[in-house]
């Protein structure tokens, strides 16, 4: 009896120790291909390290954006996907640091006081301007929080198109060297107003390739600054808080808008309408360049954004329009603004 008790624990002792063992080999392989999906993630996206230990806090974090990201899929409740992009190596606080609009001083700006398309009644029930040839192909602002130049870019490069029947890529590293005097501060940040501000003042703005983009804070090169290729003949700012407003503007011509991008699920969004939660506190400038509605009957806004072809739907996002706060969703709705010519 004593030997047949002493067998079964001795079994018994065996099968946990098997399992146990088949457990941490399986944690074994698990890591092992996590380890060469970062190695692989490294060479698609650039990625270097100083050093074998901010290696592996990187490698901590991408995990740990991975099992999040792919959880998040799997559970398949909501009308967007996330993706394992660029910044699948950076905290949400790292990602956060990064966005430079200085919407922190937005209760400060002195709002234009008119509004040409107040009384625009026949909108189109969807609008793309990439269709129309008046947006330019993805840019990537890089670790520079020039998103309000990028912004600001966009819109005049847009307005330009409709005036005078011309696609131009403009310099958005003339803002960031040349726009200092005031609010704007390059890599450190900027407001779209001030922008328009400056290439109205300057008579004009000068082409991408005359005025590459190098993404740093450099000294102003006065010769390129004066080859005009644009010009403004002012800026309006849309009515804020208010979507109805914003769809005539955006029904009429790119237009510049602030968000707030610094959500988890905005950082690694990859693909259909965002209806995520986020709040109203303005980090981020990009540019409604149309809107739509879905196939399952989702109003959205269709927005351009500076990160390169890599993140969203090659480098735009879709957010959901017409939400129940006045603000809009990630406050879209809040600060949205545009040249004229």
């Amino acid at each position: 009896m004593a030997f047949k008790t002493l067998f079964h624990s001795t079994l018994a002792l065996v099968i946990v120790f098997a399992f146990c063992a088949l457990e941490a080999n399986a944690r074994t392989l698990q890591d092992a291909s996590m380890r060469e999906r970062h190695e692989q993630w490294m060479v698609t996206h650039g990625k270097l390290y100083l050093d074998s230990s901010e290696k592996e806090q990187k490698y901590q974090i991408f995990k740990e954006n991975v099992q999040r990201i792919e959880a998040f899929n799997n559970a398949g409740n909501k009308p967007y996907k996330l993706g394992i992009n660029q910044f699948a190596d950076l905290t949400n606080e790292e990602f956060k640091a990064r966005n430079r609009f200085k919407g922190h001083i937005c209760s400060t700006i002195t709002r234009t006081p008119t509004f040409k398309y107040e009384h625009v009644t026949a909108l189109p029930t969807s609008l793309d301007w990439r269709q129309k040839g008046a947006v330019t192909p993805i840019k990537d602002q890089g670790q520079c929080g020039s998103c309000w130049a990028f912004s600001a870019v966009a819109a005049t490069e847009g307005i330009t198109k409709l005036s005078t029947g011309k696609l131009i890529s403009l310099s958005e590293q003339e803002l960031i060297d040349c726009d200092t005097k005031g609010e704007d501060q390059g890599c450190e940040g900027g407001l779209m107003d001030d922008a328009f501000k400056f290439i109205l003042n300057n008579k004009g703005l000068t082409t991408e390739a005359t005025y590459p983009y190098e993404g740093i804070d450099g000294t102003c090169n006065a010769k390129a600054e004066s080859s005009h290729a644009a010009s403004i003949k002012g800026y309006e700012d849309v009515p804020a808080n208010s979507e109805s407003a914003l769809l005539k503007a955006v029904a009429n011509q790119p237009v510049s808008v602030a968000i707030d991008a610094s959500g988890y699920e905005f950082q690694f969004y990859a693909g259909g309408v965002f209806n995520g939660s986020c709040d109203t506190n303005l980090d981020h400038g990009v540019t409604a360049v149309g809107y739509g509605v879905s196939d399952d009957g989702s109003k959205y806004w269709l927005v351009k954004n500076s990160w390169g072809v890599k993140w969203g739907e090659k480098g735009y996002i879709r957010m959901q329009r017409d939400v129940s706060a006045k603000e809009g969703l990630c406050g879209i709705a809040m600060l949205a603004s545009y040249p004229t010519a």
